[in-house]
């Protein structure tokens, strides 16, 4: 037990580390004070550009991917432990403790994670993620019905075959739709705004 708290708090810790608060302060930004306010993959897409967004993306994928892939893992540790190690760093990219508790959504942290529980689930689950953004231009959306479409993945495959990976996916798919709750409220609202690049089917004037 106390071997499972150590790595559940190593990876909090490792998750508190932001790829986009990180590169935004080596030059002098910090992004939540730019564009949507939010220290993710999108907003820093938006605000500083794709190559910013790319080093945010490797960052936060990859804490994701050590998380799940090596910590769990290490010295034996069984799926208790792997899918606990991959939610705690998820919720320390939201919740970082470096940054005043004031993170990014957890999307791309949570992609390193599956990447290490069935790297094979990212290709469907992407591909719905790009149908959405497509039809609607709702990246916010397009990310929430990806995380669903993972549990979904989950309950029609049975991969990764973990115990205790059924409450994991309930849990995160959950937590993603808890997190992007401001997308949701502006979408409602009709002031969310959209992909413009990727939505193709948008209304023509």
């Amino acid at each position: 037990m106390l071997e499972l708290a150590a790595k559940v708090a190593a990876c909090y810790l490792l998750g508190s580390i932001s790829g986009s608060l990180l590169l935004g302060r080596m030059q002098g930004i910090d992004i939540r004070n730019h564009g949507s306010g939010n220290a993710g993959g999108t907003n820093a897409l938006r605000t500083l550009g794709i190559w910013f967004a790319l080093g945010v993306l490797i960052i936060d994928i990859g804490k994701g991917w050590l998380a799940a892939g090596l910590i769990g893992p290490a010295w034996g540790g069984g799926p208790t432990e792997i899918l606990a190690c991959g939610a705690a760093a998820v919720f320390g990219h939201c919740y970082p403790i470096y940054y005043g508790f004031r993170g990014g959504k957890g999307a791309a942290t949570l992609v390193g994670v599956f990447a290490a529980l069935h790297l094979p689930m990212l290709l469907p689950v992407f591909l719905i993620w790009l149908a959405v953004v497509v039809v609607s231009g709702y990246v916010g959306l397009a990310t929430i019905v990806a995380a669903f479409a993972a549990l979904g993945y989950f309950l029609i495959t049975g991969r990764p075959s973990l115990s205790g990976a059924l409450i994991f996916f309930f849990a995160m798919a959950f937590f993603t739709l808890f997190t992007h709750r401001s997308n949701v409220t502006r979408m409602l609202a009709g002031n969310e705004s959209r992909a413009s690049k990727l939505w193709l089917f948008k209304p023509k004037n």
